[in-house]
């Protein structure tokens, strides 16, 4: 099905949608699933988890697909890891993780309830039109079964809509000469990322590796001395994103135009449920 869209509704759909993927790698219950398996770092949890459906793979892999962690962070519990726990037992975990999480947040009425499986059923029909060629995480994903429960079969396709922007999104920051620290300090200047503090320490950078990424794009006139963006710089970020919508544009076109609102009216409305839940902590977002 193809019609025109509104502007920006792929987008808009995607920032309803993404959450319902990303509160998993904030849970505690994916944590303990992870350190149940002997992976107790969460460092670790998380560059198993994000990455086990690509197989045992390597420091290298992960950094260029992940794009924003510093390779030092990554080679510090890759490829040891998979010496500790395999591809398939993480993937196991991390479906029972995404299991209770989202019941804990929004309920076992929300989880069984029509919405829920319509949610579900639009997503993968969203994500039949992603493309696997030069999309490494989202490809990687779309091997995976589809699981039969209607809320990990949402939380499955909302991972794969989710992959196909970022690898998208990883094409256009390259082709703008933003590599990862410099794609990070935009980002966090735009207000819409994480906080510096708490990116530095997610990803593996210093405040010095920071305030490098910071003299690099003041020199390119994006970003001036208070560390806020410029003009250029704010136009910039519009740009990215305008670029990331233009790659990431079929599975919304191929949804339609009304199926595309109605995914993110629901997905909408169970995001809201899970951020009011505590689903995402407020510290991390944000300019400070």
């Amino acid at each position: 099905m193809t019609t025109t869209l509104p502007p920006r509704a792929g987008r808009h759909c995607h920032a309803a949608v993404n959450p319902l993927h990303s509160t998993l790698y904030f849970s505690p219950d994916f944590t303990e699933a992870l350190a149940g398996l002997g992976v107790k770092d969460p460092n670790a949890a998380y560059f198993a988890g994000r990455s086990a459906a690509m197989g045992a793979v390597g420091p290298g892999t992960v950094t260029a697909t992940f794009y924003n962690f510093s390779y030092g962070l990554v080679s510090r519990h890759l490829p040891r890891i998979w010496s500790v726990v395999t591809p398939d037992q993480v993937l196991d975990a991390r479906l029972r993780a995404a299991g209770s999480t989202l019941r804990r947040l929004l309920g076992e009425k929300a989880l069984a309830s029509p919405e829920m499986a319509e949610a579900a059923e639009l997503a993968l029909r969203a994500a039949e039109a992603c493309a696997r060629p030069g999309r490494p995480l989202y490809a990687a994903h779309a091997d995976l079964p589809v699981p039969d429960e209607p809320h990990l079969a949402f939380w499955h396709a909302a991972t794969l809509l989710r992959e196909h922007r970022g690898d998208g999104h990883i094409m256009v920051l390259q082709q703008a000469g933003l590599g990862a620290l410099e794609a990070l300090v935009t980002h966090s200047a735009s207000g819409r990322g994480m906080t510096p503090k708490w990116v530095r320490a997610s990803r593996g950078w210093t405040p010095a590796d920071w305030s490098g990424a910071e003299d690099r794009l003041r020199e390119r006139g994006l970003l001036d001395e208070r560390g806020e963006l410029t003009e250029e710089g704010v136009s910039l970020r519009k740009e990215l994103e305008e670029r990331t919508d233009a790659l990431d544009s079929a599975p919304y076109e191929h949804l339609g135009a009304e199926g595309t609102l109605r995914l993110t009216e629901l997905a909408g409305a169970f995001a809201a449920a899970a951020l009011e839940a505590g689903a995402f902590p407020a510290s991390a977002f944000g300019k400070g």
